[in-house]
């Protein structure tokens, strides 16, 4: 059991930040743009992993070592921006093999990276963000009750749980805002080309917005 009134201000709190635009958003539409609709329903699925890894590991104490380590969470930090960073150089590659879509038209743009990665590709960027891990650990504690019979690791872990739960339909919002603006520029032949460049130039800024 959570104590009601926590649990209110919980889905409250959670909902304002889920909702505000940030790092997240952004990844899901740049694939949303890049992929399709498809690719960014991935992506958010792969988010929401990604906060049950966090929730795990902040359960057991895992997290707390970013928090009480500098050294923990600069390599942290730093694989998280390079994973970034190749996932925007990848993606600008790319863009300069293809040739403009005749037929975009008729059909969805497809990119030549495989959509099929992108569930691991979004897990992996939430993991690797330290500032998610202490996220977990800073605001979610906020909301245990020490005086339930609940324990305080299940309560954790079901806070923890709730708000990946919670943030999956508001990035579903996200992307169908983002299909439908990307929609609109795929009825010109090379518009897919640049909606890939873009793209690319967002994970990059991720990576830098990371680091700094």
């Amino acid at each position: 059991m959570l104590n009601p009134e926590y649990l209110v201000s919980f889905l409250v709190a959670s909902f304002v930040i889920a909702v505000a635009p940030g790092p997240s958003n952004a990844f899901l539409m740049a694939q949303t743009f890049t992929n399709g609709r498809r690719a960014g329903m991935q992506s958010a699925i792969g988010f929401a992993l990604g906060g049950v890894v966090h929730t795990v590991f902040a359960v057991v104490g895992l997290s707390a070592i970013l928090k009480a380590s500098e050294t923990a969470y600069t390599t942290v930090q730093y694989l998280g921006a390079a994973y970034l960073a190749y996932l925007g150089l990848t993606t600008l590659k790319a863009t300069f093999a293809q040739q403009p879509c005749i037929d975009s038209e008729d059909k969805p743009h497809v990119s030549t990276k495989k959509a099929k990665n992108v569930t691991f590709q979004a897990m992996m960027t939430e993991v690797l963000n330290p500032k998610v891990a202490l996220f977990f650990i800073a605001f979610i504690p906020q909301f245990v009750d020490s005086s339930l019979g609940t324990s305080t690791t299940v309560q954790l872990a079901m806070f923890g749980l709730l708000y990946p739960i919670l943030a999956f339909p508001i990035d579903c919002m996200y992307i169908y805002s983002g299909d439908k603006i990307a929609n609109y520029f795929r009825q010109h032949p090379s518009a897919p080309i640049w909606i890939d460049r873009v793209s690319g130039l967002i994970f990059i800024a991720l990576a830098v917005n990371l680091l700094l």
